[in-house]
């Protein structure tokens, strides 16, 4: 490792990614390392940066965030050989647990940039009705946690974590099951659904191992289904995500597959926790799609 360039998302955190960044880039300097630090103003800016930095060259992408400017890096990485690094600082950092990232240290997350071993993993590919097209590491959701996103954005208070748990009060109060229509590799099925997630890795939401046999080098997605109006079932069934026992459990189904269709009236897609588009899409694993570098052994 020679020269990388740093790419940080300065909210990531409640704000605390610029600190993070700095540890990181003076560890990376005294393991005998160049960086190359850029910070977009904002998503589309950041881009820019990232396209031009590929373009002249560099032997590794360190992202400093959570999951969504991984997100960002991932639009321009994949089906490259630049190598993805990662300085967990956001709130969620499901990638970084994934692949065993130290996630509250930035000097050791920054040692995994220079002795870890590039992995070459599978992507998430959603390709919508729209024309939208967007890759993605960790899992899609669509159903009654996109729709408590949908509503956690329109809200301006409270702040942070609070802001979410309201939203889902709110979407609590008006359970019910969504029409889904789905096909597994051509195989359709009609079939109502509280909320189904598509998973190239486990976990969703920092930490909820909502697709706990998840592989990212099988070249297949996993689907958790849930099916339940009854809002106390619901409420019961999410301590046992962040187990991922829920899938013993009645009221889910899970399934397999490398291309899959989804459509539901209404709902929008949600990817590495970041709005997609609206359904139907079609969402499929790309094998071999990144390198990303992890710890050894």
């Amino acid at each position: 490792m020679g020269r990388v360039t740093m790419l940080t998302n300065p909210a990531s955190g409640h704000g605390s990614a610029p600190h993070a960044a700095e540890r990181a880039v003076a560890q990376l300097h005294r393991r005998g390392v160049d960086v190359v630090a850029i910070a977009g103003t904002d998503a589309e800016h950041a881009r820019r940066l990232v396209d031009g930095a590929l373009e002249r060259g560099m032997d590794a992408l360190v992202v400093v965030g959570g999951d969504g400017i991984i997100s960002l890096a991932l639009q321009v990485l994949a089906g490259t050989d630049t190598p993805l690094g990662i300085i967990p600082a956001g709130t969620g950092n499901d990638h970084a647990r994934e692949f065993h990232i130290p996630t509250k240290d930035p000097e050791a997350a920054a040692d995994v940039v220079v002795d870890g071993v590039a992995q070459t993993i599978d992507l998430g590919r959603i390709v919508g009705a729209d024309g939208t097209e967007r890759w993605f590491g960790t899992v899609m959701a669509a159903g009654f946690d996109s729709l408590v996103t949908d509503r956690t954005n329109r809200m301006r208070w409270p702040h942070g974590r609070m802001r979410y748990n309201l939203a889902m009060l709110a979407e609590l109060s008006k359970l019910r099951l969504l029409p889904f229509r789905l096909s597994f590799d051509g195989e359709e099925i009609d079939t109502d659904l509280t909320l189904a997630a598509f998973g190239n890795t486990r976990s969703y939401g920092g930490g909820m191992l909502i697709c706990p046999n998840a592989d990212p080098t099988d070249g297949m997605l996993d689907v958790t289904m849930v099916a339940s109006a009854s809002r106390t079932k619901l409420i019961r069934l999410f301590p046992t995500v962040f187990k991922g026992t829920h899938v013993n459990l009645d009221e889910v189904r899970t399934a397999r597959a490398r291309t899959i269709t989804v459509d539901s009236p209404g709902i929008n897609a949600y990817a590495d926790g970041e709005y997609v588009c609206p359904l139907p899409v079609e969402v499929s694993a790309v094998p071999n799609a990144l390198r990303i570098l992890r710890p050894a052994g």
